[in-house]
């Protein structure tokens, strides 16, 4: 590994599994030292042993993101562990209940905006003055191609990514000052636990040029260089990985 972010401090939401597990991994390859957030405890903790005996600078911590209290926890255990906060991943996410508006319910409703979207809000607000007192960062917010077309099945997911995608320009214009960069990056369909469980991948890959779906390290490498210095004057964009879906 080149070592593209080593020295460097980041918190992974979502990250005992899936997705979340690759950045968390794929980051402290590349020389970071990584807090996993997630409410999988025995996820999370094994996942941080792992990555420990491999050698690499990983710990986890309960976060619940639908909860300011336990960002606040979560926040405060890591300065007080690593010193500082460089980055943050808001990867955490549901894909809701399938079905549409009458199908979905209030209640399913409300628990998809709470994790995909007001997660990252209050991501943001727990993270932002860590990153301010360290002089900048970055942030990057796991979108989806559902931000940028619409889904009748999946209504309130579509409805949360599509909303991250514009809370991320915003958040891009208001802490640009600051030396803090936000992008989000936007996957296709994922190889992942969560999407072999509740996702009927086939037409998406039908309609996928490449014709497969992604590995999560290919969504982790973007990740990794929107958290880099590479990414040194990119802000308030989205970062498609998608097989080609969208030029379709």
């Amino acid at each position: 590994m080149s070592g593209r972010v080593r020295g460097k401090r980041f918190i992974v939401t979502g990250g005992a599994r899936g997705m979340g597990a690759s950045h968390a991994r794929h980051l402290a390859e590349e020389g970071a030292a990584v807090v996993i957030g997630d409410v999988l405890d025995k996820e999370g903790m094994d996942l941080a042993d792992e990555l420990q005996a491999d050698g690499l600078e990983v710990h986890y911590t309960y976060l619940d993101v639908t909860d300011e209290a336990s960002w606040k926890a979560a926040v405060d255990g890591t300065v007080g562990q690593l010193g500082a906060i460089d980055g943050l991943v808001n990867n955490a996410g549901v894909t809701g209940i399938p079905g549409g508006p009458e199908a979905e319910g209030l209640d399913a409703w409300n628990a998809t905006v709470s994790v995909n979207q007001t997660g990252a809000y209050l991501g943001l607000r727990a993270v932002v003055p860590h990153l301010r007192a360290a002089g900048g960062g970055a942030v990057v917010n796991v979108s989806s191609i559902l931000g940028f077309i619409g889904d009748g099945d999946y209504f309130a997911y579509s409805a949360t990514k599509g909303a991250l995608r514009l809370m991320t320009r915003s958040a891009a214009l208001k802490y640009a000052p600051d030396g803090i960069r936000v992008n989000s990056v936007c996957p296709g369909m994922v190889r992942t636990p969560m999407n072999d469980a509740e996702v009927d991948a086939d037409g998406y890959v039908t309609n996928t040029p490449m014709r497969r779906m992604a590995e999560p390290v290919e969504v982790s490498k973007a990740v990794l260089f929107l958290l880099s210095d590479d990414a040194s004057y990119i802000t308030g964009s989205d970062l498609v990985i998608d097989g080609g879906y969208l030029a379709r």
